[in-house]
């Protein structure tokens, strides 16, 4: 369906023949620079085949330098001698660094102070001398803000990083490429936006080579400025932006993005910062390509449509790679959420000795436990949480296993607690404590098997356990007794097994209680 029609909006038949002539303009000058980016073709579980534009694999890891070098290129030499100065979350940063050491221009650059460090690193590498990075305030509109007032003040030259059409017109390059690749047509395109600008640049010259093809916009659920403007009919700032996805993280869309978008845009869909994740870990396990969170929110978008459907082909941009190394840790625990792979459930069970491990028994036998959140809290009744990985077929069978048992639980996937691992425990119940820190091998039923050797002494009044990918898994436990006696017996138990552990010393106990 044309937005243009479901928004009312008349079409923009100047703007977009301008930004049609600005991207064939763009050509020479951003082939001075940079190579064409590959075309890949990925294996994913959807239909119809999925194509890549790999833009992580260009001169910055990102699309953002073509926008920049070539608006940068068109300077005057009197505007040059004056220098430029623009605001950005990192990857247009790049592009303006790049374009002022290659061309020898002071440059000026405002960034949030929240910035990723690689980014800011990046940024002075691609431009050394020739760059001056300010750091100012806690998203891009904070620091486009003061970056504006400081080009009127030293008359630099503001070089927009997507409502600008030379700036577009270098986006646009990059359809260009997909076009000339031979691997069209294309029967649907997923577009990550931001401010809009590859959105619109794109959609411009696929629509013009492939006139059937359906452009995808694709946002942050949190993140969704120009699903506002479609809704107010003009560009309005939204009052709050999520930043995981620092790089299409912009309160309010271009005027100049805007209307091409509502011409040209077929359908704007949302994705979560789960299904970003999944995105990025199926991009690892295809290419090894570590894109950063906006780097594949187009990918992401085509993963929750699944696929373009037999027979027909989808393109998905992977806008860059610049990813902060601290990223990684939230990114590989929300990305089996995101592809539905992992729920986690809350039970009510007695607190009774061996009930965890009679709940792993009849719930979970041969699945892979991810994560396991447990602390005594009341003398009778036991609320442990358990992290899964499964498939949709056995998310049913685990639920419908419970409800035969009389079993009491709920999905807490998304629960606050649950996402910051906060395990309530009462200190007060626990008798007779021993903690340790336990080390089993990262197989099935390996946790079981201690569970199982344990249970005729000991009951589990503390349990700290998730997943982190090595070959063996580390559990923070607290087992208590009922007599001295068996507190002692279960330590020579430990000492002559096969387990590796360390007690816990009485100092950090001490802390934590």
């Amino acid at each position: 369906m044309d937005s243009a029609a479901v928004f009312n909006i008349p079409p923009h038949e100047a703007i977009r023949a301008r930004v049609f002539r600005e991207i064939l303009m763009a050509r020479q000058r951003v082939y001075a620079v940079g190579a064409p980016t590959p075309l890949d073709c990925i294996q994913a579980s959807v239909a119809g085949e999925v194509y890549l534009k790999r833009e992580d694999l260009s001169p910055i890891n990102s699309y953002k330098w073509r926008g920049a070098y070539n608006r940068m290129a068109l300077l005057t030499p009197e505007e040059r001698e004056r220098g430029v100065i623009c605001a950005s979350a990192g990857n247009h940063a790049q592009g303006v660094a790049l374009g002022a050491n290659r061309l020898g221009i002071s440059a000026v650059i405002y960034m949030p102070t929240s910035t990723p460090r690689m980014k800011q690193v990046a940024v002075a590498r691609h431009g050394g001398e020739r760059v001056r990075i300010v750091l100012h305030g806690d998203n891009y509109d904070a620091a486009a803000e003061r970056a504006f007032a400081e080009a009127a003040e030293s008359g630099r030259v503001f070089i927009h990083a997507y409502d600008d059409y030379a700036v577009m017109g270098g986006q646009g390059t990059l359809a260009d490429e997909v076009v000339m690749s031979g691997c069209g047509p294309f029967d649907v395109a997923y577009l990550q936006i931001g401010g809009g600008g590859m959105a619109a640049a794109v959609s411009c010259w696929l629509k013009a080579y492939y006139p059937n093809i359906r452009i995808v916009g694709v946002e942050g659920v949190e993140q969704a400025s120009m699903r506002a403007a479609f809704d107010a009919h003009a560009p309005v700032a939204l009052p709050y932006v999520d930043v995981f996805c620092d790089g299409t993280a912009v309160k309010k869309v271009g005027g100049l993005t805007y209307p091409l978008c509502a011409e040209l845009l077929d359908e704007l869909i949302t994705v979560t910062n789960e299904e970003v994740c999944a995105a990025i870990q199926l991009l690892w396990e295809q290419r090894r390509c570590v894109a950063e969170p906006s780097g594949a929110m187009g990918l992401a978008g085509l993963l929750k449509q699944g696929g373009p459907g037999e027979g027909k082909k989808a393109l998905a941009v992977v806008c860059g790679a610049n990813m902060d190394f601290t990223q990684l840790a939230w990114v590989s625990r929300h990305a089996s959420i995101g592809a539905a792979r992992s729920r986690y459930y809350r039970f009510e069970i007695g607190e009774d000795k061996g009930s965890l491990l009679n709940l792993l028994e009849s719930a979970f036998e041969g699945l892979n436990i991810t994560e396991f959140q447990y602390g005594k809290v009341d003398p009778v009744k036991a609320y442990p949480v358990i992290g899964v990985e499964a498939t949709p077929p056995q998310f049913q069978m685990i639920e419908e296993r419970m409800r035969q048992q009389g079993i009491a639980f709920e999905d807490v996937t998304s629960r606050e607690d649950v996402e910051f691992r906060i395990i309530r425990y009462e200190r007060d119940l626990f008798q007779l404590p021993y903690f340790i820190k336990l080390e089993f091998p990262e197989r099935a039923g390996a946790l079981h098997d201690f569970l199982l050797a344990a249970r005729e002494t000991a009951s589990i009044c503390y349990f700290n356990y998730t997943f982190t990918g090595e070959q063996v898994g580390r559990a923070l436990l607290g087992l208590e007794f009922e007599t001295e006696e068996q507190r002692a017996g279960f330590k020579r138990f430990l000492a002559n097994a096969q387990w590796d552990f360390d007690e816990i010393e009485s100092t950090v106990l001490d802390r934590v209680f």
